[in-house]
């Protein structure tokens, strides 16, 4: 009876444990990481750098040496854009794990970086909790003002202007590395060494049109879209002048992007090139 009692306390105690290795948010099924896990992140507080959390308007890879993401995945569709103005409610997130930095609005004050969203406010304007949900500090990085708000603004604003013709878009944004030049020079590190300034910043985007069944409905001549862009303040207005191949992300990040797709399609859509056009 005591080693049966002692096996049932002994299994309360590990799924305990792990509830708490857990963000307070779990998996919705919105199609929001539809596409695949690209580093294989775990809601697990063991794995403090490659930690999944899910914010419901997107899922991401929490790095907590970096104090930012190292990846964010999301789904755009008619829906999710409406007529709420943007919050600015920039705040941390209080449901890290105890013990972890939680950036907050003033760690980028004076630095000369942007607050950069990864899931932009103006692909969640559905509703205020949408809304505000883009504007916690771990959906936020370090970026050099002129690529945030003209490269990263235009792009951002073409995936829109698909989703009002007609298509429904699918998104997953990260960065990599070390050092960017911001408005008042170069850095590595923000907020007293605690915030990580990425090297690189860069998007994958994959359009179809409004349907059902969309991952059935992904194949070879499915429009993608990839670029890769420096984090540095001399950028170039055009997100077309940064276009990539899937495969050059993958190789610079060691994610493995567009894993739920048949490998075929995968192959073939991670080295295609965006041209332009419709």
């Amino acid at each position: 009876m005591y080693k049966k009692l002692s096996l049932f306390v002994a299994c309360t105690i590990l799924v305990v444990i792990s509830a708490c290795n857990q963000h307070t948010h779990q998996q919705t099924d919105d199609g929001n990481m539809a596409l695949g896990n690209p580093s294989n992140a775990q809601y697990n507080r063991l794995s403090p750098d490659n930690y999944l959390i899910d914010h419901k308007y997107y899922i991401e890879s929490y790095n907590n040496s970096k104090a930012e993401p190292n990846w964010v995945s999301w789904h755009i569709a008619a829906k999710d854009l409406g007529s709420t103005d943007r919050l600015n409610d920039f705040r941390p997130d209080t449901n890290l794990p105890p013990g972890w930095y939680e950036a907050d609005n003033t760690a980028y004050r004076r630095s000369g970086f942007d607050k950069g969203h990864n899931c932009p406010s103006g692909d969640r304007t559905s509703s205020p909790d949408a809304n505000s949900a883009t504007f916690l500090m771990d959906n936020i990085i370090p970026q050099a003002p002129k690529n945030n708000e003209h490269v990263w603004e235009h792009l951002g604003s073409y995936c829109r202007n698909k989703v009002k013709t007609g298509n429904e878009v699918y998104v997953i944004m990260g960065n990599y590395g070390s050092g960017g030049n911001g408005r008042n020079g170069y850095k590595t590190t923000i907020a007293d060494g605690r915030i990580n300034v990425p090297a690189h910043i860069w998007k994958v985007v994959v359009i179809i049109p409004d349907g059902d069944d969309d991952l059935q409905r992904m194949d070879e001549s499915t429009q993608v879209i990839a670029i890769d862009t420096p984090n540095d303040n001399d950028v170039s207005n055009n997100w077309m002048d940064y276009l990539c191949s899937i495969k050059t992300i993958e190789n610079a990040t060691g994610y493995q992007l567009l894993t739920s797709l048949p490998p075929a399609v995968r192959t073939s859509l991670e080295n295609k090139t965006f041209k332009g056009g419709n």
